[in-house]
């Protein structure tokens, strides 16, 4: 299984989804460590939002963590049957462990807040 997070800063889980150009690629399997196995850093033009394309470079991705995203870019996750996952937790691979292990992720913050 392959999950994508969002890091603009390629430190911690970021959001704005749709605005997004780094992400951090695991590859993971019940009962192991997870597997870093890319660095996505994008030019601009590629953002979910701007990039109207295909294929794009998170289409083969199972699942998607994030920080906040809006309804558009969600639905944008369910036509490329990509599971959407938006969280508080800042730690990347706390997350993914999560996600592996079923342990629910903290809830995301309000969008509010975070604008």
């Amino acid at each position: 299984m392959k999950i994508g997070v969002t890091s603009q800063n390629f430190r911690t889980i970021t959001g704005h989804a749709g605005k997004a150009r780094r992400f951090f690629i695991y590859n993971v399997q019940k009962g192991q460590e997870p597997q870093e196995i890319a660095r996505l850093d994008l030019p601009k033009h590629m953002s979910i939002h701007a990039y109207k394309e295909a294929p794009h470079p998170i289409d083969d991705l199972d699942i998607l963590i994030t920080a906040s995203c809006g309804e558009g870019f969600a639905r944008k996750m369910v036509m490329k049957d990509i599971d959407l996952v938006k969280t508080s937790e800042t730690d990347p691979v706390t997350a993914v462990k999560a996600i592996i292990e079923g342990v629910p992720l903290a809830e995301p913050q309000p969008l509010d807040t975070i604008l």
